[in-house]
């Protein structure tokens, strides 16, 4: 490595031991927070990938680039029964790691100050590794994904992301800013914050890099300040730069994490009425290409975030909007296990005693678009995937228990009309992954 980025690294340690990321409070538990459990699930991403139910228990992670231990906590008590291994560049950030899980009573988890490239000095395999925020920090990126590789099983799951060079323009422009003022010259601390501070506070409000970088909520925020105008080594990436990064390393794209954000389809008024050009092109549109269309067109999202794995390892599998009804006979149905906490399932006999819909997209919102709501009835015959993994057939029978018991004549309920119902219902919560289909 030359001396250039040596230097750049150590300027990136130096800024994680003086400033630890992130300053999220030692007791603070996201035990509650049902959404960012379901995306460190590895029940989540090998699911998408393989549409089949992993077991955590005993499955080794590895939250590469830990910081203070956050999403460290946050892979313990989404995969249960998991050993967490943390690292990361800076000591201070490590020290704090460790606190943190010991203070929550985490057992199963140790911590190394350890560089990336430096992963295969462990000794350790991993079932799924958790690289956040500290990809695009590396002087090299391909580097990292292959040391990452290196050290990942054969059926193994990266989950990682790169800054989004076009969501992120303006902040990279006020970066060179801060650079030409002098303030990155060393570690940039208080004085440097606050100059950025006084600075963008003295411009006119219609000055461009002011319009789309200081978000007023903000400007107290030193934290924020420093990982957007002072961060050292940050860099952005494109989706075709990513995927030439996938291929150098000789690691498969499975998916976006968050998939339902960067459909492209969704970008267009009316589907039905696409130009010619476009309805005969897009569905042969290869992956990459949609997703760099999206981000042309659209680049909300601040980081390109994706799984991905070794080449020709995804299982193979019949998607569930093709099963047979042989297959859907055989099916046994798992609801997905950040969703089995006795608050939702209280929420959900509240609904249906007082008949009203219950908005199951409430407690895990990134995948959805739009409000998903089931219809009271309908919500009951799921009550028992609360008590574990159900029979297809057993849930119809449960359908026509209910309906039964809530007819207001006495003609019966066909058995075939309730397996359909209940099919349709599945397939709409299989789609977001809030129940998990196998046969």
């Amino acid at each position: 490595m030359d001396r250039q980025n040596l230097e750049l690294i150590e300027n990136i340690r130096q800024q994680f031991d003086n400033t630890p990321f992130p300053r999220i409070p030692l007791e603070e538990s996201p035990k509650d927070n049902t959404e960012l459990l379901y995306l460190h699930n590895l029940v989540t991403a090998y699911y998408f990938r393989n549409r089949k139910v992993i077991n955590t228990s005993d499955k080794v992670i590895l939250d590469a680039g830990c910081g203070t231990g956050y999403k460290s906590l946050v892979l313990a008590l989404a995969n249960p029964g998991a050993k967490i291994v943390g690292i990361d560049l800076s000591e201070e950030s490590v020290k704090l790691a460790e606190q943190r899980l010991q203070y929550h009573g985490v057992a199963n988890a140790e911590f190394y100050a350890l560089k990336i490239e430096d992963l295969p000095t462990l000794g350790l395999q991993f079932d799924y590794i958790n690289a956040d925020e500290v990809l695009y920090l590396l002087p090299d990126a391909i580097a990292g994904l292959q040391a990452m590789k290196s050290v990942l099983k054969p059926d193994g799951i990266i989950r990682t992301n790169l800054h989004s060079y076009f969501q992120r323009a303006n902040f990279f422009r006020a970066q060179k800013l801060c650079k030409l003022m002098g303030l990155m010259d060393e570690n940039p601390q208080d004085l440097e914050i606050e100059i950025v501070r006084q600075t963008m506070n003295a411009l006119k409000n219609e000055v461009l890099l002011k319009v789309r970088t200081w978000n007023f909520k903000n400007t107290e925020n030193d934290e924020w300040i420093l990982m957007n105008y002072l961060f050292q080594g940050d860099k952005g990436y494109t989706i075709p730069e990513v995927f030439a990064a996938l291929r150098a390393a000789d690691l498969e794209f499975i998916s976006m994490v968050g998939w339902r954000h960067w459909d492209v389809t969704d970008l267009f008024q009316d589907l039905e009425d696409l130009p010619p050009f476009l309805a005969m092109s897009l569905p042969e549109t290869s992956v990459e290409d949609r997703l760099h269309m999206f981000e042309l067109l659209h680049p909300v999202h601040r980081l390109i975030d994706f799984w991905c794995g070794h080449p020709d390892r995804t299982q193979d599998f019949v998607p569930v909007a093709e099963w047979t009804e042989a297959q859907w006979r055989e099916a046994r149905v798992h609801l997905h296990p950040q969703l089995r906490t006795s608050q939702i399932r209280e929420d959900l006999t509240n609904c249906i005693e007082s008949e009203t819909a219950f908005e199951i997209s409430r407690y895990v919102i990134v995948p959805t678009l739009a409000p998903v709501a089931i219809d009271c009835t309908m919500a009951a015959c799921l009550l028992p995937l609360w008590d574990g993994p159900q029979s297809m057939v057993w849930l119809v029978q449960k359908w026509l228990q209910i309906r039964s018991q809530m007819a207001v004549n006495l003609e019966p309920v066909i058995e075939q009309s309730a397996f359909e119902k209940v099919k349709e219902l599945l397939i709409r919560l299989e789609v977001f992954l809030y129940v998990l289909l196998e046969h």
